[in-house]
């Protein structure tokens, strides 16, 4: 082994930037922190080719001297530990690593004047070696701009995603900032696309609560707001407030769950974990809640020294944390006026039992349609049952439909109950997923060709996949910046909400990220499209279609649940009846 040596100062700070500044949103995320720490009210940022060619940060916050613009290059200098109290943070950053990781990995230019001075100074790191002091022209704050992001580090640009996914993990930096901080006006320019704009809002004019609402609605859009729930808690020294989407809003990934800690946007497990649990039994498996909830705990109640990139956090009581979130969430959504209670429903479901999960034997009989013969509401229609045949089949003959949503069937000793979607939501998904195997599936070209107007990222998400989708069954082009146009579905289809449909497409896409194999990305969004390929809640069946869809579902594998992880029937037992009447 050769002797010790101290490693040069230029590849300590690249390796430390390894840590620090993973992508181009980390970068991003940093310089925009040190704006709000610098008091800015005004943030302007702007990126080129997913911010690795270029990022500009503009704030109005109060500047740095000669003297400190110098300092601020060198690793671990920094303002906001006066005191080294590493157990008082009050502010994003304390490190003083972001500035010196940047400009030992990029070509870095920071040009500031410091509040109540005439003099703007400029000064240039390239590759982790700095230029001498300089005069420059600026009116106020701030001006740092990044170029060549990894040009010293060349090996880090292969792990870099497309520019498509860094852009949008930088601008997904920004709307976490700026729901923290409404009091703040952002604009964000990538490229030479449409700004984005969120102005602050003013809170001399405004209750806390409005000031929240109006800057969500502005990042993710009013429908969040119309189908959440206001969150509002404290216990013992920690405080939530927030929004959380009603059980009925839940979506295909995690995208849309943001929690702030003392303001900080963070990943934590037991965040995480706590929001899951909450909607435990109120949201099908497999999907996720939208949330916005912002904690405030005690500085020495907090640990975030956890990490260089400063995203994760340590509670001194985590099991606190987590028992506020569960309660608070699920006391939430239960006050929202979505649920109905009722004594007899817990007795009731306690003697229900869920059918197998495996496919049951094939059955050539069919009921024949003896027609409507009694409608005692306009929520029920019953139809006359002959003696069943010993060949059936296990889920029986139809004999109601309740609701247009559920068919009532009876076997030789039993009821059952099936949601007549979730059966054939997991029949379509089975009938897409063999199609898929024998090399595509069949699809049509609609009469009408559907608009969809889409978020202009989600959109661009959509169309970067059309082939995959055509695979699918599902043929779209652009129509413009923020739509898209549908021009062949699945045969499989029935009428599709094919708004509903893209948003959950281009959400999964997000996902792409992950390391799941071609086959197993392709069933997922097969899963997510056979939901609004299927016989929806509220369609009224007569009894030839509700006999030929109890068949099929004997006939698939899999039909004891949609691909949601929901049951698609219930069956109750006559013994089960007669105790639930008290006749055993």
């Amino acid at each position: 082994m050769s002797a010790l040596r101290r490693l040069p100062e230029t590849l300590v700070n690249r390796i430390a930037a390894g840590e620090v500044i993973e992508r181009p949103a980390a970068a991003v995320k940093e310089l925009i922190e040190n704006s709000l720490d610098a008091g800015a009210t005004r943030i302007d940022i702007a990126l080129r080719e997913g911010g690795q060619a270029f990022i500009r940060i503009t704030d109005n916050g109060c500047g740095m001297s000669a003297d400190d613009l110098a300092l601020s290059i060198e690793r671990h200098a920094t303002s906001k530990l006066p005191d080294d109290d590493l157990l008082n943070i009050k502010s994003f950053g304390f490190r003083g690593e972001a500035l010196p990781s940047i400009g030992a990995v990029s070509r870095l230019c920071i040009t500031s004047r410091a509040r109540d001075s005439n003099d703007a100074w400029q000064i240039s790191v390239e590759g982790g070696v700095a230029s001498a002091l300089r005069p420059a022209a600026l009116a106020e704050g701030a001006q740092i701009e990044v170029r060549d992001l990894f040009f010293a580090t060349p090996a880090r640009l292969k792990f870099l995603k497309s520019v498509r996914s860094e852009s949008d993990a930088a601008r997904d930096v920004v709307d976490r900032l700026a729901m923290a901080h409404p009091d703040v006006d952002f604009t964000f320019q990538e490229d030479d696309r449409r700004k984005v704009h969120y102005a602050a809002v003013t809170q001399g004019l405004l209750e806390a609560e409005e000031i929240m609402r109006t800057r969500l609605s502005d990042v993710l859009g009013q429908d969040f707001i119309d189908n959440a729930a206001k969150v509002e808690a404290v216990r013992e020294n920690i405080s939530l407030v927030g929004y959380v989407g009603l059980p009925t809003f839940h979506k295909a990934t995690t995208r849309e769950q943001y929690f702030f800690v003392n303001g900080r946007p963070v990943r934590d497990k037991i965040l995480l974990s706590a929001l899951r649990g909450a909607y435990g039994d109120v949201i099908p498996s497999g999907r996720h809640s939208a949330a916005v909830l912002f904690l405030e705990v005690p500085s020495d109640e907090l640990d975030v020294n956890v990490h260089p990139a400063k995203s994760e956090v340590r509670f001194r009581d985590g099991n606190l944390v987590r028992g506020l979130i569960v309660t608070a969430v699920r006391q939430s959504i239960q006050q929202s006026g979505q649920f109905t209670s009722s004594t007899l429903a817990p007795q009731a479901l306690r003697m229900l039992r869920s059918g197998p999960t495996t496919s049951y034997g094939v059955s050539e009989h069919i009921v024949p349609s003896s027609g409507l013969w009694d409608e005692l509401s306009p929520s029920a229609r019953y139809f006359e049952s002959e003696e069943l045949p010993q060949n059936m089949g296990r889920l029986g003959a139809a004999v109601a439909q309740v609701h247009n949503t559920f068919i009532i069937s009876q076997t030789a000793d039993s009821v059952v109950i099936v949601d007549q979607h979730a059966a054939h939501e997991r029949i379509v998904y089975e009938k897409m997923k063999d199609g898929l195997r024998a090399g595509g599936i069949e699809r049509q070209i609609m009469l009408i060709p559907e608009v969809v107007e889409m978020d202009e990222r989600d959109c661009r998400r959509l169309l970067a996949r059309t082939d995959d989708l055509a695979e699918l069954g599902l043929v779209i082009e652009s129509f413009g910046d923020k739509a898209i146009l549908v021009r062949e579905a699945p045969t499989l289809f029935e009428k599709t909400d094919f708004k509903a449909l893209l948003r959950d497409l281009a959400n999964e896409l997000i996902e792409d990220q992950k390391t799941d194999s071609l086959r197993d990305k392709m069933e997922k969004l097969c899963a997510t499209m056979s939901c609004y390929g299927s016989v929806r809640a509220g369609r009224v069946l007569n009894s030839n279609e509700m006999n030929a869809l109890l068949r099929q579902m004997e006939q698939t594998p899999n039909s004891g649940q949609c691909n949601h992880g929901r049951p698609t029937y219930v069956e109750l037992k006559l013994n089960d009846l007669e105790k639930l009447f008290d006749r055993r």
